[in-house]
């Protein structure tokens, strides 16, 4: 299991994109095959809280955590 990192620009997130947990900007996008292919939004913060679990269930991650402050 791996995080897979992309600057593909139709899969990149947007300022607009928010974390489906508390609405900050989302820097990561895990797709759940299990859940029909739902995708969920994440800030840094609350994708550390959760990666284990998403990362165990087979999520496929787009991290781009590098973006933060970039």
């Amino acid at each position: 299991m791996s995080v897979i990192t992309t600057d593909a620009p139709t899969a990149q997130l947007t300022r607009q994109d928010r974390c489906d947990r508390c609405g900050a900007q989302a820097y990561v996008r895990a797709t759940l095959a299990t859940a029909g292919g739902a995708e969920l939004l994440f800030c840094g913060h609350h994708f550390r809280a959760h990666e284990s679990k998403l990362l165990s269930a087979g999520a496929v991650v787009l991290d781009e955590r590098h973006l933060i402050d970039a």
